[in-house]
């Protein structure tokens, strides 16, 4: 008898001890720094793509542009970083790049 009591007892408190383990969520191409200022104008498609990866978005209204994304929310401490970067061509060639990192 003094078993079920005791089972009820340990349940709540397994139920109410708020044990939730939360992912940490990667979305994206991770970018450094780094990777930003090796990009230069005159590069083409494919010594950014080697460089970057392929490109999150490839918009099909603007073959010149392609938009590197990145985000990251910590599991633990729910704190968010992100991200953004694009890359402008001119034909087949690099004209501009644009940071527009938070």
């Amino acid at each position: 008898m003094a078993r079920f009591p005791a089972a009820i007892l340990l349940s709540l408190i397994f139920l109410t001890c708020g044990c939730v383990y939360k992912l940490s969520v990667f979305q994206g191409n991770p970018i450094t720094p780094e990777d930003v200022a090796k990009v230069e104008t005159g590069m083409n498609r494919s010594q950014v793509q080697f460089l970057l990866g392929t490109p999150m978005i490839e918009d099909p209204f603007h073959n010149e542009r392609w938009d590197y994304v990145y985000y990251f929310r910590d599991g633990k401490t729910g704190a968010e970083f992100k991200r953004r970067f694009e890359v402008y061509f001119d034909g087949d060639v690099v004209s501009r790049v644009n940071d527009l990192s938070s």
